[in-house]
């Protein structure tokens, strides 16, 4: 992104745009004074306008190697060019104490750092939203090995993220220039994971018109939330409540069951556990598949066995993973159910 198209959005880069405004009117003022006193000086002491401008430049700094003349109209401009000038010099020191007291400057010095660390990461992700969703994104990134850059306007966040040592830009995740400044053109995938469906609609639709081709996962609060979302070009739509919802329903009715995954819109993946007293006890994996893939095992001794063979006997403690279609998984989780009662169809 080219300098021109970025303006100050961290406090550190506000404060010093303050002060260089700041510094560019005290220096406006400063010349003005000057000049008013060239002026003045040169009538009163009746000299060259480059003499009067010399005592005038004396007066302001301060520093006495003009000795005055006892004239009445000499002392007044004097004395106003000295308070004035006095005045204006210390207005600037205070300028200059105040930013290097207030931070701002190792602010300012650990953002372009972050930038530079931002600019040279490539294939990573972009999560707009560092609140309690975005931070679980962040971590499972994390354990996944993968590289991700943070954009949140909230400075609690921001304060939270750096502690933990995360690529963090304290902006809008709408925000087109945050979005390149995130290095839009070079990730794999946008999650917007922020508190407001609006808002995440307003990041899909700046990430989608950035990067046409790039992945973008959505989060909705609201059903009606996720229509807007497939419309405003996510790619994917995930309600955090409704799957959690989903799932302690499900769980609730079939207790075998400990994790759910949706494949596609006719399979699903299930992990289920096998209980004491259920009709799977004893059976071997070819006695139980039916029309399910059974891609897994986690006997309860321990370990891990992908595509366990068929003459394997299933024993109490034992998870299966298995995926199939809604009819044939529901035959296979009454088979695991310790009643013994039947909670599907059978094939």
């Amino acid at each position: 992104m080219a300098d021109h198209d970025r303006t100050p959005r961290t406090p550190a880069e506000r404060e010093l745009a303050q002060f260089v405004a700041r510094l560019a009117k005290l220096g406006l003022g400063i010349a003005g004074l000057i000049a008013v006193g060239t002026v003045a000086l040169s009538l009163t002491e009746s000299v060259s306008l480059w003499t009067g401008f010399l005592h005038a430049l004396d007066v302001v700094a301060t520093t006495g190697a003009y000795p005055p003349e006892h004239k009445l109209g000499v002392e007044i401009s004097r004395v106003v060019l000295t308070v004035l000038g006095v005045g204006t010099l210390f207005y600037g020191l205070v300028s200059v104490t105040e930013l290097l007291v207030a931070g701002h400057v190792a602010d300012l010095l650990a953002a372009r750092r972050m930038q530079k660390m931002i600019d040279a990461t490539t294939d990573h992700f972009i999560i707009c939203g560092y609140g309690r969703v975005g931070r679980q994104v962040a971590r499972d990134l994390k354990g996944a090995g993968a590289r991700y850059v943070v954009i949140d306007a909230d400075p609690a966040n921001r304060e939270f993220a750096s502690g933990v040592g995360v690529r963090f830009i304290e902006a809008e995740p709408s925000d087109d220039r945050a979005l390149r400044q995130a290095g839009i053109e070079r990730a794999r995938a946008v999650v917007a994971c922020v508190d407001s469906d609006a808002e995440n609609v307003f990041i899909t639709l700046t990430a989608r018109e950035l990067s046409p081709d790039i992945a973008i996962v959505a989060r909705a609060s609201q059903e009606d939330s996720e229509r807007k979302l497939v419309r405003a070009g996510a790619s994917r739509v995930i309600s955090p409540y409704k799957s959690s919802g989903g799932e302690m329903a499900r769980i609730a009715l079939h207790p075998q069951v400990s994790g759910v995954r949706d494949v596609a819109a006719e399979y699903r993946m299930e992990e289920i556990t096998v209980t004491a007293g259920c009709a799977g006890v004893g059976q071997t994996i070819g006695d139980i598949r039916g029309g399910s893939y059974i891609v897994g095992l986690k006997p309860a001794a321990g370990g891990f066995q992908p595509q366990p063979q068929a003459e394997i006997v299933l024993a109490v403690g034992d998870v299966i993973m298995a995926m199939g279609t809604p009819r044939t998984m529901d035959r296979l989780e009454s088979l695991f159910t310790p009643t013994h009662t039947s909670t599907g169809a059978s094939l």
